[in-house]
């Protein structure tokens, strides 16, 4: 460990050593800004950045309030950067699109980044994303492609850009958004951890649905035990989060010990009839292997999806319609051709269609809630292929399927948001061309800490996290 560069470091572990004065904030962001100059050049992780000197200011500030006696945050002296959905006060916030290019910059926080900064993180950034977060790969027409340290030639994923900054280096941790796997494939494709969060867990104002189930905010880290350090900043409840979980989110820095032989997993062999690569069959095989010497019962269970897919469609075009802003209406030239067709799809949904949408999640959020009752998760794998090359805007095929849309290659995904339910994404393995891949597992509403404790066990009996990236140095 104390050869690991500070760059690979746990969160975790960094925090606690600057809460301990063993190493200064200021060492920290020394650390992570040389890693940003060295790699984002190749990467386009992280798309806005303060000047050094200011973000050495934060640094400064954050030793002298250590120094000082004052209390610290869970994140105190941690560099991180946003998501560039979320407003920071003194960024401006581009969606990732040139409609936004003359926006002034943001005049406040969002909740979420509030809860940030009040739990000492360093905020120095913003992280890239998709147009209007459309889709589980970033790139777009302001920054361009954010591409994978395990192998420049191919995508980061989406929409939550940060994940391939964490697992090069470039940040410990990061925010990021979900509604169609937005952290779920990033966290896949960079061989790090994204939690999909239960709707109410993480504030999420700015959008124009706030009691909605289907969008919502969650960490990612390089370990279940960095996601949870994460969330034990994001979580909890604000006068701006009307569907607010009102628990103490602090038992999230406190994972519990899992003893993997009394695990029960329900294993969706199929993947719910989905097409799937065979490398993906091929690891997702081996991961079971690995589970199952390690003592988890693990039993073939199929969750009924079958109505998943037409009931997402309704609710995500009718999401991005209401969250459309006049901007966007105005000029349409400058839209992302699915966003455009998304917002046009959403304007014109039939009520009875919404409707089908709204009482289907319902019915297959009971059906997932009977289901846990008896297994302690669902797993099915993160995504259908590794990740993609950087040249393609989408999986248009999957071992002979063909995909006419965008989000058809997402389903494994999307099916999955319907069941309004937390869902973790930890790494399963390595495919045979030495490409990482997920293991998704869904977990009892409210059952984050769960989900993080399982995740925690399985990564320390398989050694899968904390990989270095093949791709960069």
């Amino acid at each position: 460990m104390a050869d690991t560069p500070l760059h690979y470091r746990s969160a975790t572990d960094l925090a606690g050593l600057v809460a301990r004065g063993e190493i200064s904030a200021v060492e920290v962001m020394r650390a992570f800004l040389a890693r940003i100059e060295e790699l984002n050049p190749q990467l386009n992780a992280i798309v806005s950045l303060l000047p050094e000197s200011a973000a050495l200011a934060l640094a400064e500030a954050a030793d002298r309030a250590r120094a000082a006696g004052e209390p610290l945050g869970p994140l105190h002296g941690l560099p991180t950067a946003v998501k560039d959905l979320n407003h920071v006060k003194g960024f401006r916030t581009s969606f990732g699109s040139p409609v936004h290019d003359h926006d002034p910059v943001a005049t406040r926080d969002a909740a979420m980044v509030a809860k940030l900064r009040d739990a000492g993180a360093l905020i120095i950034g913003k992280t890239n994303t998709p147009s209007y977060g459309v889709g589980t790969l970033t790139f777009n027409d302001v920054f361009g492609i954010t591409r994978n340290p395990w192998d420049l030639g191919r995508h980061g994923g989406g929409s939550s850009g940060g994940a391939a900054a964490i697992a090069a280096g470039l940040l410990p941790i990061a925010d990021g958004s979900d509604s169609g796997g937005s952290i779920r494939y990033p966290a896949s494709f960079c061989n790090i951890v994204g939690l999909r969060t239960t709707p109410g867990r993480v504030p999420a104002d700015g959008f124009a649905d706030a009691w909605s189930p289907h969008l919502v905010l969650g960490p990612m880290g390089r370990s279940s035990e960095d996601a949870g350090l994460l969330l034990s900043a994001m979580a909890g409840p604000t006068s701006l989060g009307p569907i607010a979980i009102d628990e103490d989110p602090a038992r999230f820095r406190r994972l519990a010990e899992v003893d993997l032989g009394r695990v029960r997993i329900a294993w969706s062999a199929n993947a719910d009839g989905l097409p799937i690569s065979p490398e993906i069959r091929d690891a997702y095989a081996g991961a079971r292997r690995v589970l199952e010497s390690l003592g988890c019962t693990i039993d073939d269970v199929e969750l009924d999806l079958s109505t998943a897919d037409r009931a997402w469609e309704a609710v995500e075009m009718f999401g991005f319609y209401i969250d459309a802003p006049e901007a966007a209406w105005a000029n349409p030239d400058k839209l992302r051709p699915d966003y455009l067709r998304n917002i046009r799809q959403g304007r014109e949904t039939p009520a009875d269609e919404l409707a089908f949408g709204i009482r289907e999640r319902t019915a297959i959020f009971e059906r997932t809630a009977r289901l846990l009752q008896d297994y302690d998760v669902f797993v099915t794998p993160a995504t259908p292929v590794s990740a993609p090359p950087a040249e393609v805007e989408w999986v248009a095929e999957i071992d002979g399927t063909v995909l006419d849309r965008y989000f058809k290659w997402q389903r494994l995904a999307c099916r999955v948001t319907m069941t309004s339910h937390p869902v973790l994404v930890t790494p399963g393995g390595f495919t045979g061309t030495g490409l990482p891949f997920g293991l998704q597992m869904v977990g009892p509403v409210r059952g984050e800490h769960k989900l993080l404790s399982l995740g925690h066990a399985i990564e320390t009996a398989t050694g899968w996290v904390g990989q270095r990236p093949t791709g960069v140095a």
